[in-house]
């Protein structure tokens, strides 16, 4: 196992924790933001203070790669990489909406063994980036603009049950009804969850170039709008 250093400011909440051995030792949570530039610096002392004074080294610094906002990851990234570059530690780099799927497999035992998980990151209106996993976390659908209404996910939740996650997931509500969607509330990408998947991919040497990596910004919504049906005269 190893000792991790998890840093998540993909959306408005800011998150920094510290996980040893798969257990999480120290977890500091803003979710009064966007605060990202005031409180991080400061979690982040906080996390070294309390590794520094056990003797502790992290074995790498893992940070949230996206989608998210541009601000709200420019400055998570930026701290990651300062921290990876002056310790000499790796980087490695956890999807936003993987990260966030992590909660339910953790504490949701009901959750039957065919099920999706349509992980949602809010962008406007009835738009969300939406990427979709099974239980084991491989991508079903990856990760792309969404115009919601009661079809878009209708292909899937035709084959089974998806569980709709995330913050773009409770404005569609009253739009998904179909009988096979369910809906799980209050789950947000928190550093926490990040250090399972960190640790996999520190396992197979899938870190980040310290100097060239750059998240996955939110850029302005692209999703493919429905042709007009050509009238003849």
């Amino acid at each position: 196992m190893s000792l991790i250093l998890c840093i998540e400011t993909s959306t408005n909440i800011c998150s920094v924790a510290v996980v040893q051995d798969g257990e999480v030792v120290l977890e500091k949570v803003d979710n009064t933001g966007p605060n990202h530039a005031e409180q991080l610096g400061t979690f982040i002392d906080e996390a070294f203070c309390y590794m520094e004074q056990r003797d502790l080294v992290p074995d790498c610094v893992a940070v949230s790669s996206g989608p998210g906002s541009y601000t709200g990851l420019r400055i998570g990234v930026s701290m990651a990489k300062g921290i990876a570059y002056g310790k000499n530690i790796p980087l490695v780099s956890v999807p936003t909406l993987q990260l966030q799927t992590v909660a339910p497999l953790l504490y949701n035992d009901d959750i039957p063994d065919e099920a999706l998980f349509c992980s949602m990151i809010d962008a406007r209106r009835m738009e969300v980036y939406a990427e979709v996993y099974d239980r084991a976390l491989n991508v079903i659908r990856p990760v792309q603009p969404d115009i919601v209404d009661g079809e878009t996910y209708k292909e899937l939740l035709d084959k089974g049950p998806v569980y709709f996650l995330g913050g773009g997931s409770g404005k569609c509500k009253e739009v998904i009804t179909h009988e096979n969607a369910y809906f799980l509330d209050n789950i947000e990408p928190l550093a926490k969850y990040m250090a399972p998947l960190a640790e996999l991919r520190l396992r197979r040497n899938q870190t980040e170039d310290v100097a060239y990596f750059v998240p996955f910004y939110l850029k302005d919504f692209v999703a493919g709008k429905k042709k007009a049906t050509a009238v003849k005269n």
